[in-house]
Protein backbone atom coordinates (compact mmCIF):
# COMPACT_ATOMS: atom_id res chain seq x y z
CA UNK A 1 0.00 0.00 0.00
CA UNK A 2 1.30 3.43 -0.93
CA UNK A 3 1.54 6.06 1.79
CA UNK A 4 -0.81 8.33 -0.18
CA UNK A 5 -3.57 5.71 0.19
CA UNK A 6 -3.50 6.28 3.96
CA UNK A 7 -4.57 9.94 3.55
CA UNK A 8 -1.45 11.20 5.33
CA UNK A 9 -1.23 14.76 6.59
CA UNK A 10 1.91 16.82 6.09
CA UNK A 11 2.84 18.78 9.22
CA UNK A 12 5.30 21.59 8.50
CA UNK A 13 6.65 22.58 11.90
CA UNK A 14 8.04 26.10 12.33
CA UNK A 15 9.47 26.53 8.84
CA UNK A 16 9.80 30.25 9.57
CA UNK A 17 12.10 33.03 8.42
CA UNK A 18 13.44 33.53 11.94
CA UNK A 19 15.45 30.31 11.71
CA UNK A 20 17.59 31.75 8.93
CA UNK A 21 19.51 33.76 11.55
CA UNK A 22 21.95 31.08 12.72
CA UNK A 23 23.79 33.38 15.14
CA UNK A 24 20.60 34.11 17.06
CA UNK A 25 20.03 30.38 17.63
CA UNK A 26 23.58 29.60 18.74
CA UNK A 27 25.52 29.39 15.51
CA UNK A 28 26.09 26.58 13.04
CA UNK A 29 23.03 24.82 11.65
CA UNK A 30 22.93 21.52 9.78
CA UNK A 31 20.73 20.76 6.75
CA UNK A 32 20.90 24.29 5.40
CA UNK A 33 18.63 23.22 2.51
CA UNK A 34 15.89 21.91 4.83
CA UNK A 35 13.47 24.69 3.82
CA UNK A 36 14.09 24.14 0.12
CA UNK A 37 13.62 20.39 0.55
CA UNK A 38 10.46 21.07 2.56
CA UNK A 39 9.17 23.11 -0.37
CA UNK A 40 9.80 20.18 -2.71
CA UNK A 41 7.84 17.85 -0.44
CA UNK A 42 5.06 20.43 -0.09
CA UNK A 43 4.84 20.71 -3.88
CA UNK A 44 4.43 16.93 -4.18
CA UNK A 45 1.81 16.91 -1.41
CA UNK A 46 -0.18 19.56 -3.22
CA UNK A 47 0.01 17.63 -6.49
CA UNK A 48 -1.59 14.66 -4.72
CA UNK A 49 -4.25 16.84 -3.00
CA UNK A 50 -3.28 15.51 0.42
CA UNK A 51 -3.95 17.40 3.69
CA UNK A 52 -1.41 20.06 4.68
CA UNK A 53 -0.94 21.77 8.04
CA UNK A 54 1.36 24.79 8.31
CA UNK A 55 2.34 25.22 11.94
CA UNK A 56 4.35 28.12 13.28
CA UNK A 57 5.67 29.17 16.63
CA UNK A 58 4.64 32.45 18.22
CA UNK A 59 7.10 33.23 20.98
CA UNK A 60 5.93 35.12 24.04
CA UNK A 61 9.42 36.67 24.28
CA UNK A 62 9.24 40.14 22.68
CA UNK A 63 12.87 39.97 21.52
CA UNK A 64 12.51 36.54 19.87
CA UNK A 65 12.93 36.15 16.11
CA UNK A 66 9.68 34.16 16.31
CA UNK A 67 7.61 36.81 18.09
CA UNK A 68 4.54 37.77 16.03
CA UNK A 69 5.83 41.35 15.68
CA UNK A 70 9.15 40.23 14.16
CA UNK A 71 9.60 39.50 10.42
CA UNK A 72 11.04 36.10 11.41
CA UNK A 73 7.56 35.01 12.52
CA UNK A 74 6.52 34.69 8.87
CA UNK A 75 6.64 31.39 7.01
CA UNK A 76 9.75 30.75 4.93
CA UNK A 77 9.26 31.62 1.25
CA UNK A 78 9.75 27.98 0.18
CA UNK A 79 6.66 26.87 2.11
CA UNK A 80 4.19 29.74 1.92
CA UNK A 81 0.65 28.52 2.59
CA UNK A 82 -1.88 28.62 -0.22
CA UNK A 83 -5.59 29.32 0.06
CA UNK A 84 -7.41 26.51 1.79
CA UNK A 85 -4.34 25.11 3.57
CA UNK A 86 -4.64 24.94 7.33
CA UNK A 87 -2.46 27.33 9.35
CA UNK A 88 -1.97 26.80 13.07
CA UNK A 89 -0.08 29.02 15.49
CA UNK A 90 1.33 27.53 18.68
CA UNK A 91 3.03 29.01 21.73
CA UNK A 92 4.81 25.91 23.06
CA UNK A 93 6.99 23.19 21.54
CA UNK A 94 4.19 20.76 20.72
CA UNK A 95 1.84 21.55 17.86
CA UNK A 96 -0.84 19.62 19.79
CA UNK A 97 -0.83 21.75 22.96
CA UNK A 98 -3.09 24.81 23.01
CA UNK A 99 -4.18 24.28 19.39
CA UNK A 100 -6.92 22.44 17.53
CA UNK A 101 -4.48 20.30 15.51
CA UNK A 102 -5.65 16.96 16.93
CA UNK A 103 -9.31 17.86 16.45
CA UNK A 104 -8.64 18.86 12.83
CA UNK A 105 -6.70 15.66 12.14
CA UNK A 106 -9.42 13.56 13.75
CA UNK A 107 -12.18 15.41 11.87
CA UNK A 108 -10.49 14.47 8.59
CA UNK A 109 -9.98 10.90 9.85
CA UNK A 110 -6.22 11.23 9.49
CA UNK A 111 -4.18 8.59 11.29
CA UNK A 112 -0.85 9.06 9.48
CA UNK A 113 1.33 12.17 9.73
CA UNK A 114 4.56 13.14 8.01
CA UNK A 115 6.55 15.70 9.98
CA UNK A 116 9.27 18.08 8.85
CA UNK A 117 10.58 21.40 10.09
CA UNK A 118 12.81 23.19 12.54
CA UNK A 119 14.24 22.39 15.00
CA UNK A 120 14.72 18.65 15.12
CA UNK A 121 15.50 18.55 18.83
CA UNK A 122 12.77 20.92 19.97
CA UNK A 123 9.40 21.40 18.28
CA UNK A 124 9.81 18.64 15.69
CA UNK A 125 10.76 16.16 18.42
CA UNK A 126 8.03 17.25 20.84
CA UNK A 127 5.31 17.15 18.19
CA UNK A 128 6.56 13.78 16.91
CA UNK A 129 6.52 12.25 20.39
CA UNK A 130 2.98 13.43 20.98
CA UNK A 131 1.83 12.23 17.56
CA UNK A 132 3.26 8.81 18.37
CA UNK A 133 1.65 8.84 21.82
CA UNK A 134 -1.71 9.75 20.29
CA UNK A 135 -1.40 6.68 18.05
CA UNK A 136 -0.71 8.35 14.71
CA UNK A 137 1.47 6.44 12.28
CA UNK A 138 4.26 8.99 12.25
CA UNK A 139 7.11 9.69 9.85
CA UNK A 140 9.88 12.29 10.20
CA UNK A 141 11.80 13.47 7.14
CA UNK A 142 15.46 13.62 8.20
CA UNK A 143 16.76 15.95 5.49
CA UNK A 144 13.78 18.31 5.81
CA UNK A 145 14.53 18.95 9.48
CA UNK A 146 17.42 20.85 11.02
CA UNK A 147 19.13 21.64 14.31
CA UNK A 148 21.63 24.15 15.65
CA UNK A 149 24.79 23.70 17.71
CA UNK A 150 23.93 23.12 21.35
CA UNK A 151 25.84 23.86 24.54
CA UNK A 152 25.68 20.97 27.02
CA UNK A 153 25.13 21.08 30.76
CA UNK A 154 28.88 21.20 31.41
CA UNK A 155 29.53 23.91 28.85
CA UNK A 156 30.67 21.56 26.10
CA UNK A 157 29.56 22.36 22.56
CA UNK A 158 27.72 19.78 20.47
CA UNK A 159 27.73 20.12 16.70
CA UNK A 160 24.38 20.70 14.98
CA UNK A 161 24.78 17.52 12.93
CA UNK A 162 25.22 15.45 16.08
CA UNK A 163 22.31 17.18 17.83
CA UNK A 164 20.14 16.44 14.78
CA UNK A 165 21.17 12.78 14.55
CA UNK A 166 20.68 12.19 18.28
CA UNK A 167 17.22 13.75 18.18
CA UNK A 168 16.27 11.48 15.27
CA UNK A 169 17.78 8.45 17.01
CA UNK A 170 15.66 9.17 20.08
CA UNK A 171 12.50 9.29 17.94
CA UNK A 172 13.28 6.33 15.70
CA UNK A 173 11.05 3.26 16.02
CA UNK A 174 9.46 4.21 19.35
CA UNK A 175 7.70 7.36 18.14
CA UNK A 176 8.25 7.51 14.38
CA UNK A 177 9.77 6.05 11.27
CA UNK A 178 12.68 8.19 10.13
CA UNK A 179 13.22 8.53 6.39
CA UNK A 180 14.75 10.96 3.93
CA UNK A 181 13.00 12.82 1.13
CA UNK A 182 13.91 10.29 -1.53
CA UNK A 183 12.49 7.45 0.58
CA UNK A 184 9.34 9.45 1.33
CA UNK A 185 8.67 10.30 -2.31
CA UNK A 186 9.07 6.62 -3.26
CA UNK A 187 6.52 5.66 -0.59
CA UNK A 188 4.02 8.23 -1.85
Amino acid sequence: MKLRDKNPALLLIDVQKGFLDEDYWGGNRNNKDAEKISGKILEKWRSLSLPIFHIRHSSTNLSSKLHKTHPGFEFNDYVLPQNGECMITKKVNSAFIGTDLKAKLDLQKINTVVILGITTNHCVSTTTRMAGNFGYETYVVSDATAAFDKVGINGEKYDAGLVHLMALANLSDEFATILNTEELLKKL
